[in-house]
């Protein structure tokens, strides 16, 4: 299960989404695998629409929880 948070700031009078912090739970990683999975996380945003579309103006990170 993924769980998103955006964090947001206040420019002028409008608040601006500035990143979003998603961080993927329930997932059952073995020890000699943890490596794998830290790699697809450092790349996967490349292949996701969203992020690719927010790229450059929203920072996002991923993690496992």
């Amino acid at each position: 299960m993924g769980h998103a948070r955006g964090e947001v700031e206040l420019e002028g009078k409008v608040l601006v989404v500035k990143r979003i912090a998603v961080t993927y739970t329930g997932l059952d990683v073995a020890e000699e695998d943890a490596g794998k999975v830290q790699r697809v996380l450092a790349v996967h945003a490349d292949g996701c629409p969203v992020a690719r579309s927010l790229k450059g103006s929203i920072e996002i990170t991923t993690q496992l929880g």
